[in-house]
Parts: C-alpha cells; sequence; structure tokens
C-alpha cells in the first residue's frame, strides 16, 4: 500500500525551533500537511478533534511529556492504533524500553537528518 504524502502528521514539541526543523525535514520528503503541539496537553486535543496519521512527539516536555502522551494515545480506543515515534536527546535503555512497553512504534535520537527521519517513518508507516 502506498503511503499518502498528504496525510496529516502531528508534529509535539515544547521548542519552536526542533517543530521547525522537524517540519523542514518531513518536507523534503514530501509531507506538507504538518500540524504541531507546543505541549502533550494541545496534542492529545487535537488528535481526538483531528485526523492525523502520524505523531512524531519529543520526550522531555512540561507538563505532559510524550511518553506520558504516548501512554493517553494507547488508551483512547480512537487513537490507540496512531503510528506514533519519540524523539528523545537520550538514548538510554531504560527509555528507550519504557517507550517499547507504553506501545511506541519507533524511537529517534537526536540529532537526526532527512534519512534517518525516512528509514524511521518506512518502518511504521510503510516505504515512501
Amino acid at each position: 500500500m502506498a503511503v499518502d504524502k498528504a496525510m496529516s502528521i502531528l508534529v509535539v514539541d515544547d521548542y519552536q525551533t526542533m517543530i521547525r526543523i522537524v517540519t523542514n525535514l518531513l518536507k523534503q520528503l514530501g509531507f506538507n500537511n504538518v500540524d504541531f503541539a507546543t505541549d502533550g496537553s494541545t496534542a492529545l486535543e487535537k488528535l481526538r478533534a483531528g485526523k492525523y496519521g502520524l505523531v512524531i512527539s519529543d520526550w522531555n516536555m512540561e507538563p505532559m511529556t510524550g511518553l506520558q502522551l504516548l501512554k493517553e494515545v494507547r488508551a483512547d480506543e480512537r487513537l490507540k492504533d496512531m503510528p506514533f515515534i519519540m524523539v528523545t536527546a537520550e538514548s538510554k535503555t531504560e527509555n528507550v524500553v519504557a517507550a517499547k512497553q507504553a506501545g511506541v512504534n519507533n524511537y529517534i535520537v537526536k540529532p537526526f537528518n532527512a534519512d534517518t527521519l525516512k528509514k524511521k517513518m518506512s518502518s511504521v508507516i510503510g516505504e515512501f
């Protein structure tokens, strides 16, 4: 099945600069329908109100972390199958394990480039 590059992607990060970087990388990969949220609570509201094909979320945010957001998404009957990629500056094994246990689809350690993002996204939503 072909990946719909028009699908809506939600980027969640509390740093505007990181949102810009990820949005630009997505555009390089041909995904132009990108929305963003600057915290987990806002992201959850947007996810429950809209239709997204993928979430790319930072781990370290306040007041709701990316891990808490992931757990909320997995607990929501309408959102539980949402493809979810976690982005973090830390590659600690316990973080990777916690994210996997919470149901993350893939994990990216900062810094990363368009090629890395494409590989991680392809493993989650299919080759494009």
